[in-house]
């Protein structure tokens, strides 16, 4: 109370803003937001006001002024809503004033301007306390995104391949989910196509007509996975840059930027231009969609695809161990939720008393969509077995080219899929085929002699076996399985799954032998090497 009637300082709101964005160790873009905030919304209504005589009262009038009228009108009758402050003359753009609430995000910023500078206030001793501690602030909305549906991102892909190199933008922004400044500002020497590794370090900045280079949103140096299609694209979208240069007698920098309207890259896309084209190209599809939303699109596929909250955050920069990330997206958590229960129940084992039942449930389709009938052909492939366990299947660029579609129908076929549990898919490698039941089971025979891939006599009969995994001479690891000591393809798969246990990548199986011996010997029955 002895400070309200007696403050240390006779000071205004107007004089502490001054001061407090004169000093603030802000970014430009967010140093002009808070510039314009304080102009349009603080100044006019507290800015007469002394820090002193702030309080909680002062501050909930305030949000209540600024959730009645944006425009802080005084008197709306008769009051005219002009299309310009210039001398004109009114025709239909000029209408009489409607009184709209500022956004409740905008409000919070409000909130945090004047909390950040009466803080500062507090240190240089001009009041005590932070008077504005106890005021109560527009709750955080909720997050809703409302990114395409794989049939919209499907349809944005085709038509912005018209154009390769704008394909290859929008494509790169829908699988990684990174800001536009940011791919703006990417340069060659960022892309290491032969790891496949994007580095992010700098973005665009973008404001009243000026840009510039500038840190990424979090200040976060940055490294994120690219998958194999991804890294062809962009293969073939830098000898499109290298043939451009050569043509014009120009060299294409390790700095050159990967996205230019120049030949040789030396200059980067503006933003708000890349975001005006997108506009126009949803808006020739019919589809209400902006361009932050590929990074919605982005974040819920991972997170649908049950992909952990921080690995998400790690990939779309976002701070806080995943808080922004489950604030924006956690609506989307119980849709993959349901996708794990059902992945979850197609690979628990067959109840007692069920008997003939297999291993994969997978509905009958009568496929119409095209992704549909790529992935009914691949699986009668598998459950045949011309697609074999453990082996990879073709790629969504060669299934693409195979059924005459996008790549993104091939991959939303591959999806599928994965969604009957058939195939087994791995961030930054091939999808291979799981170990499934074959489509019927053979009548029962009497064992015969039959050849094996390899040319070996094999009697079809299992036995238990000591197996060892040797890494180029060396050992890595041992375990008892049952199989056939001459069938290859269970020898792979045995020598597979070893891998997988270990680590170990599946590029390499060329590296690995499989020793087999008879359960309880010493001898090898066989050693069994892979081919790649």
């Amino acid at each position: 109370m002895y400070e309200r009637r007696n403050p240390r300082t006779k000071a205004t709101v107007n004089q502490l803003l001054d001061k407090y964005l004169s000093e603030a160790d802000l970014e430009f873009n967010t140093l002009d937001v808070y510039k314009g905030y304080a102009d349009k919304h603080i100044r006019p209504l507290l800015g007469d006001l002394k820090v002193g005589s702030l309080d909680a009262g002062i501050m909930d009038s305030l949000y209540a002024e600024l959730r009645r009228c944006r425009d802080h009108c005084r008197n709306t009758k008769g009051q005219i809503d002009h299309r310009t402050t210039r001398k004109h003359e009114c025709d239909e753009r000029c209408r009489p004033h409607t009184c709209k609430p500022l956004a409740a995000s905008t409000i919070r910023q409000i909130h945090f301007i004047l909390y950040g500078a009466l803080r500062r206030a507090v240190r240089w001793k001009w009041v005590t306390t932070n008077p504005i501690a106890d005021a109560e602030p527009p709750a955080a909305p909720k997050g809703n995104p409302r990114p395409p549906t794989p049939e919209q991102a499907a349809r944005i892909i085709n038509e912005a391949y018209k154009d390769p190199d704008w394909g290859d933008l929008i494509w790169l922004m829908m699988i990684t989910g990174q800001r536009r400044g940011e791919l703006c500002a990417i340069r060659w020497h960022h892309i290491d196509l032969d790891n496949a590794v994007l580095h992010l370090e700098k973005a665009i900045g973008q404001r009243s007509g000026k840009k510039w280079e500038k840190g990424t949103k979090a200040h976060q140096d940055r490294r994120i996975t690219l998958d194999p299609d991804t890294i062809e694209l962009l293969r073939e979208h830098k000898a499109r840059a290298y043939a451009r240069t050569e043509a014009l007698q120009l060299e294409l920098a390790d700095d050159s930027f990967v996205f230019s309207l120049a030949p040789d890259g030396s200059t980067h896309l503006i933003p708000d231009s890349v975001t005006q084209r997108y506009s126009k190209l949803a808006n020739r599809l019919g589809i209400k969609t902006t361009l932050h939303k590929l990074r919605h699109y982005s974040a819920t596929e991972l997170i649908a695809g049950g992909v952990d909250i921080r690995t998400v955050a790690g990939r779309l920069g976002h701070g806080g161990g995943g808080t922004t990330t489950l604030r924006a997206y956690t609506a989307w958590v119980s849709e993959s939720d349901q996708r794990a229960s059902g992945a979850l129940a197609s690979r628990m084992p067959i109840r007692p008393g069920i008997s003939g039942a297999s291993p994969v449930a997978v509905k009958e389709l009568n496929p119409t969509s095209p992704y549909e009938k790529i992935a009914v052909d691949l699986r009668a492939q598998i459950l045949q077995g011309a697609l074999r366990p453990g082996l990879p299947i073709p790629s969504v660029k060669e299934l693409a080219a195979i059924h005459g579609t996008s790549v993104s129908t091939a991959q939303r076929a591959v999806k599928l899929l994965d969604e009957w549990g058939l195939v087994e898919l791995n961030s930054g490698r091939r999808t291979l085929v799981k170990h499934v039941a074959p489509a019927a089971a053979p009548p029962t025979v009497e064992p015969t002699i039959s050849h094996t891939d390899e040319g070996r006599m094999s009697d079809g009969q299992l036995r238990p076996l000591d197996l060892e995994v040797r890494l180029l001479g060396d050992t890595i690891a041992k375990f008892r399985a049952e199989a056939d000591p001459e069938d290859t393809l269970d020898l792979r798969q045995l020598l597979v799954g070893a891998i997988r246990r270990s680590g170990g990548n599946l590029t390499d199986i060329g590296d690995y032998e499989l020793v087999v011996r008879l359960a309880g010997s010493t001898d090898a029955v066989t050693t069994f090497v892979a081919t790649r």
